[in-house]
């Protein structure tokens, strides 16, 4: 469970669109408060998941080979099967928007960020809270809480493995956070190119991200279904 939980957590923590929305929250007028106000956020939907396993299970790990158990190994082969078919998709919807690109595609993506930027400013921190539930990935938020099924709240571990996952799965926008309270010009100047950066890149990294994780999770899933 530690494993899965790490790499899982992991996942979530890279996965680019978050981190562009948050950049643009963050860098925006009043941004700490906007950046925390998402962050809690996140976190709560990451606690509510994780509490409302443990409530359903008890704080016990069903017994192998219950229906409890097997059902949560399908539910995990089923979300990382998406994960794949989702990766495939954004690979070739990427690869199809790189042949049609026309001369004045990237005006179009300057202006589209200028737009959304815009409406960020304007945003308030209750709407950079909805933000981050939309936002959240929650094909691996599905995956954590199959995973969590195994949790045994008797044992110290479980307790700290739980902890760390929602501390990885939030380090990069607590990162962020951070650096724009401590030294707001030069972030908001490096959070920006960061985000630039991001935007010509996010289809690869998404497709990296939700290909590894899914091969990932089926792999695990069918070698205990089947062993």
């Amino acid at each position: 469970m530690v494993l899965d939980l790490l790499l899982i957590g992991l996942a979530v923590t890279l996965f680019p669109l978050p981190i562009m929305a948050f950049i643009l929250a963050v860098s925006a007028p009043r941004g700490v408060r906007k950046g925390l106000a998402f962050i809690l956020a996140w976190l709560a939907c990451l606690v509510a998941v994780m509490a409302m396993v443990l409530l359903f299970t008890g704080g016990q790990p069903p017994p192998p080979r219950s229906p409890p158990s097997i059902a949560a190994l399908v539910a995990t082969l089923v979300t990382g099967v998406g994960l794949v078919v989702y990766s495939e998709h954004r690979r070739r919807r990427s690869r199809r928007g790189a042949t049609a690109a026309a001369p004045s595609a990237q005006e179009g993506a300057d202006d589209s960020g200028s737009s959304m930027a815009s409406r960020v400013d304007e945003a308030t921190g209750w709407s950079a809270a909805a933000l981050a539930v939309l936002l959240q990935p929650w094909g691996m938020v599905a995956a954590a809480a199959a995973t969590v099924v195994q949790a045994d709240l008797s044992h110290a571990e479980s307790f700290l493995a739980l902890m760390g996952f929602c501390v990885l799965a939030t380090s990069t926008l607590l990162a962020m956070e951070l650096y724009m309270v401590f030294s707001p010009e030069k972030a908001q100047r490096a959070l920006l190119s960061l985000r630039a950066w991001l935007e010509l890149h996010k289809d690869p990294a998404i497709v990296v991200v939700c290909l590894l994780l899914g091969l990932w999770l089926v792999g695990r899933s069918l070698y205990q279904l089947t062993g």
